[in-house]
């Protein structure tokens, strides 16, 4: 992991030498604070997000693999990298069953400055989802929670945080481009 670490610190480096008009930095990890001090001076040079994936209040699904490191460890990082300047968005992407929607997305309101919900159903390429629904995953939501792997559950979730984040919160592809939901 340290020789790509070292890899992206030298692109930023190189951005930050020739910035781009635009960038959004997607991690799934608390390590970006690693780069806070690089993101923070590029963001002074370009139009600059820092995307952090947080895909529910769970730490982990049964029947999949442990995350990179835990939604707290990840909200941390999104605080810091907020309260450094910096423009913060937490990808709820794939959008996996929440416990606690509305204490989730409340806890998101207080460390991002937007939030993009993503379901597997239109985020994976395929319009149906067929490409994830090969995979192991729908199993392992609708085992936690029934009617999490269909798209209406991304429905109810979009309601909930718009509700309790107007003007913040984003879908698909929209949200990854920047264009949030009104009210």
């Amino acid at each position: 992991m340290g020789s790509k670490l070292a890899a992206a610190a030298g692109v930023l480096a190189a951005m930050l030498e020739a910035p781009p008009d635009g960038l959004i930095v997607q991690t799934h990890t608390d390590r970006v604070l690693r780069a806070r001090d690089a993101l923070v001076a590029l963001a002074r040079r370009c139009e600059l997000r820092v995307h952090i994936s947080v895909e529910s209040d769970r730490d982990r699904l049964p029947g999949l693999p442990p995350p990179t490191c835990s939604v707290d460890a990840r909200l941390a990082a999104a605080a810091a990298l907020r309260a450094a300047g910096l423009r913060v968005v937490i990808t709820v992407a794939p959008l996996l069953p929440i416990a606690r929607p509305e204490v989730f997305f409340a806890r998101l309101g207080k460390v991002a400055d937007a939030v993009v919900i993503d379901h597997f159903i239109e985020g994976d390429g395929t319009p149906d989802g067929g490409r994830t629904r090969r995979t192991v995953l729908p199993a392992a939501m609708e085992a936690v929670e029934a009617g999490s792997a269909e798209l209406a559950y991304r429905e109810r979730m979009v309601a909930i945080a718009r509700r309790i984040l107007p003007g913040r919160v984003s879908v698909s592809v929209d949200g990854f481009a920047g264009r949030m939901l009104a009210g």
